[in-house]
């Protein structure tokens, strides 16, 4: 039992919907926690300059930390800290309740194209997902994976039902095939229907495929807002 506001959340690994009871070889986990390692341990690297300048970047804008650590649930409902550049202004998220009438999304998502609470720099960075790449760390510790789906807000998973429940039930990820498809173009059911999609047909060569297509997909800016 989790406390989120006032409000209880039961997540329980027992109670989340085995994804259609698919049995998949065990090397298959093991290649894609390998994958992860290797892949997102040199990734880490490789971004690391680019991490760095955009850090400065949003210390010579706010004069704040740049980097936020955001309460997430990952897979089996396990809570961990996810890290990001920060794109929004200090206490952004007390302001949440006064701006739900210009939210975009369905479900119980909360997003706005151009969000006031975004600091100078914000929206560059969101919109490059640059803000994003601080993920890797959370792939090397094992919080996440490069592949699976998005890890969601304690507040957004006390609204789930059965079939979004669903997408904790494999772990967590950087990119999925909601962020190749559109991302916050996509309605909250489309979302859910593709990480059904996702957990029901994943495989370690899907993944790679999955990776490599994120890339034209973030450069082209595909709903990232």
């Amino acid at each position: 039992m989790q406390e989120v506001g006032e409000r209880i959340v039961m997540v329980q690994a027992e109670e989340l919907p085995a994804a259609s009871e698919r049995r998949v070889p065990q090397w298959w986990w093991g290649a894609k926690r390998a994958t992860d390692i290797v892949l997102g341990g040199a990734l880490v690297l490789l971004t690391s300059p680019i991490v760095a300048l955009a850090a400065l970047g949003v210390f010579a804008v706010t004069g704040g930390a740049p980097f936020y650590g955001q309460e997430r649930i990952g897979r089996n409902g396990r809570r961990f800290r996810m890290w990001k550049l920060r794109t929004m202004v200090e206490g952004a998220h007390e302001m949440r309740d006064q701006l739900l009438h210009l939210n975009e999304a369905s479900g119980p998502v909360f997003k706005i194209r151009d969000d006031p609470r975004l600091h100078p720099l914000g929206a560059i960075l969101r919109r490059s997902s640059i803000d994003e790449l601080p993920n890797l760390l959370n792939v090397v510790r094992g919080d996440m994976a490069l592949v699976g789906p998005r890890p969601p807000l304690p507040c957004e998973v006390s609204e789930y039902d059965a079939r979004a429940m669903r997408r904790l039930s494999v772990p967590v990820g950087v990119t999925c095939l909601w962020q190749i498809n559109g991302r916050s173009d996509v309605s909250f059911d489309e979302w859910m229907e593709l990480d059904n999609r996702y957990i029901e047909s994943w495989t370690p060569w899907g993944d790679l495929e999955i990776i490599l297509k994120t890339i034209p997909a973030v450069l082209r800016k595909d709903g990232a807002h």
